[in-house]
């Protein structure tokens, strides 16, 4: 089976690593990322979290755009209850002028923060409820100019930048089908309807101007390092990161016993629950492993996640992966 591979940037910050860093490594993996043959770079769009700093998609796919020549560049995603479908269609209209053919949109329903920060954001609460009809009013905006429009995208109408729902349950799934749009399921950190919302998808997908036929793509974490010990240190350093993250607690990481009792508390195994869907291992190991994943999932495509905060770690991670799967040359993903 032909797994095709692209990279889910959160652009990790924490310890040593500031915020600038982590941009600058994530120009640096984009890079590399493209000479490897992955299809796409995405970043994730949260907001009031310290070790992730991908709080604006639009800023940083055109710097990684900017910054690289073929690689495919977006948002997975924008969180659309945050944001107006005319805002959201000029930004990406903007980046598809600029860098025509290699801009992705990707569309979520949720905040990705916390009730304060949407608070802050001058956003109700109930805005979600509006989704699938943002999700239409943005297809319009992007789409060519209609006889009395009054309100257009400008620069963004008629660039037709392609869509994404994003989802971790059976509704994204369901509209997603509805719409005739590619499906991402987050499965890297929310896997529990994984394999129902991809039958869904497949089973309603209605073809539509966008979109033929079904394309799903799965999220998944990978952890790969030269031996399999390594790699393992990896998975348990993001292990330890989710779930003090969880915990609400500022946990010093070098103390052992606390970070044990943390990790054998109900939120320690609601981490390595979060965590289900990881690959860790050397090349071999990951690829194998990512292959079965794809093929469990029914996804034509892999995005691949790596919160860890060492930017040598992550990009040997995406080396590996990229040599294992990756065959003559740049991959070929839908919108591509």
């Amino acid at each position: 089976m032909d797994v095709r591979l692209s990279v889910l940037d959160l652009a990790t910050a924490g310890g040593s690593v500031s915020p600038r860093d982590a941009l600058l490594g994530s120009a640096e993996l984009a890079k590399r990322a493209e000479d490897w043959g992955y299809g796409r770079y995405w970043f994730s769009e949260h907001h009031n979290m310290p070790s992730i700093v991908s709080s604006t998609p639009a800023v940083l796919a055109g710097y990684i755009a900017a910054n690289t020549e073929r690689i495919r560049v977006g948002s997975g995603g924008v969180m659309l209850p945050n944001h107006s479908p005319l805002i959201i269609a000029e930004q990406y209209g903007t980046l598809e002028t600029l860098y025509p053919g290699r801009v992705d949109l990707g569309l979520g329903r949720a905040p990705g923060t916390d009730f304060d920060t949407v608070r802050a954001m001058r956003r109700s609460p109930e805005a979600s409820d509006r989704f699938p009809q943002d999700v239409q009013e943005l297809q319009r905006l992007l789409g060519p100019s209609h006889p009395g429009q009054t309100v257009r995208a400008i620069p963004g109408e008629g660039t037709n930048v392609p869509l994404y729902i994003l989802g971790s349950s059976l509704f994204g799934a369901r509209l997603a089908a509805q719409l005739g749009l590619p499906y991402a399921f987050a499965s890297h950190f929310a896997p529990a309807e994984l394999l129902n919302a991809s039958a869904l998808y497949h089973e309603e997908f209605r073809p539509s101007e966008q979109l033929e036929a079904p394309y799903m793509i799965a999220s998944m974490n990978v952890f790969a390092a030269d031996t399999e010990d390594q790699a393992k240190i990896l998975h348990a350093t993001a292990l330890e990161k989710m779930a003090r993250a969880l915990s609400g607690r500022q946990i010093d990481g070098t103390d052992r016993a606390e970070t044990e009792a943390i990790l054998r508390s109900p939120v320690g195994r609601h981490a390595l629950q979060m965590l289900h869907f990881s690959a860790v291992g050397d090349a071999d190991q990951v690829g194998e492993q990512v292959t079965a994943f794809a093929k469990q999932a029914g996804a034509d495509e892999v995005m691949v996640a790596m919160n860890v905060a060492d930017l040598s770690a992550r990009i040997r991670s995406y080396e590996l992966l990229a040599g294992a799967l990756v065959r003559d040359g740049a991959q070929t993903v839908v919108g591509g």
